[in-house]
């Protein structure tokens, strides 16, 4: 009896499995590097350290490998990886001339290099630049606006400022996750943060009547918010966290420069790895980048 063949979408499954580290500390491992006199502003272990990332990488990484046995009959990991970096470019080319987003296209060829385990994969092409102008995520007025009154939720807009939580953070937070640490500060506890990480997040100096206000008198067991609106835009009041935060704890009383090449001489980096910490993100150059600018 023959030795049934796996397809190559469970062949690239299989791979995808392999990449996994969950629990595995990408921050220490980034700290060991520096330690050693590495000076990087982006890091990569290799693996995916949580399970949103294996979602988005999966997605393109199946996209790929579709592609490639419609066209051009690939049926195996085997003849896949023989010609990974000449597909690889091919479909980032292509996927150019399809007008995806400088944002779409960099996680497609982040998550092809990690799947093939080659940091220079299709490095010949050369993929457009996500420029800050060219974000316009909550950096201005966006369609949904105006299917959002922040007038019938200004409890939950202060609380937000207060202390910037993610959506999926505020949706799940009881009153029991407000308290005062042992230093006095009054913090907000997250139980299952990115990649199932909890932290304590400081509550914004100044903003502590809005967030006591919100749980005085209730159940420790109570969610805090029973919902939270779709059209909220969570992203910019997390960022207006992040900078009032970051002012706060810096040397200058000012925000990095907008514009120009990204350089540690313009933060105070101190105060770039408390936000960095608070907001729950291990990568301070995506809190410098896309929270502080």
């Amino acid at each position: 009896m023959g030795t049934h063949r796996k397809s190559i979408i469970r062949q690239a499954l299989d791979r995808l499995d392999e990449r996994m580290a969950i629990g595995e500390s990408r921050r220490q491992a980034k700290q060991e590097r520096r330690a050693a006199g590495e000076h990087i502003w982006t890091f990569s272990t290799g693996k995916m350290h949580s399970y949103k990332t294996r979602t988005t990488y999966q997605e393109h990484i199946l996209r790929f490998v579709n592609w490639s046995r419609d066209t051009y009959q690939v049926k195996t990991l085997e003849q896949l990886d023989a010609q990974a970096n000449e597909l690889a470019s091919t479909y980032l080319q292509q996927e150019m001339a399809a007008h995806k987003s400088p944002y779409t296209l960099q996680v497609e060829r982040s998550a092809l290099r990690l799947f093939f385990a080659d940091r220079t994969l299709a490095s010949e092409v050369r993929l457009p630049r996500r420029t800050r102008a060219t974000i316009t995520r909550s950096r201005g007025p966006a369609a949904h606006d105006r299917h959002f009154q922040p007038a019938n939720w200004q409890p939950l807009i202060r609380f937000e400022r207060a202390c910037g939580l993610r959506r999926s953070e505020l949706a799940r937070l009881t009153v029991a996750d407000v308290y005062h640490n042992d230093q006095g500060q009054l913090v907000v506890h997250v139980r299952n943060g990115k990649g199932g990480k909890e932290r304590e997040v400081p509550v914004l100096p100044g903003h502590e009547q809005d967030i006591l206000a919100l749980v005085a008198g209730r159940k420790p067991e109570e969610r805090v918010f029973d919902h939270i609106p779709k059209h909220m835009d969570v992203h910019a009041l997390r960022r207006e966290y992040a900078q009032a935060l970051y002012l706060y704890h810096a040397s200058k009383d000012e925000l990095p420069p907008g514009t120009g090449r990204l350089r540690h001489a313009d933060y105070d980096l101190h105060a770039a790895q408390r936000v960095s910490w608070a907001l729950g993100h291990n990568r301070i150059d995506v809190v410098m980048r896309h929270y502080l600018r």
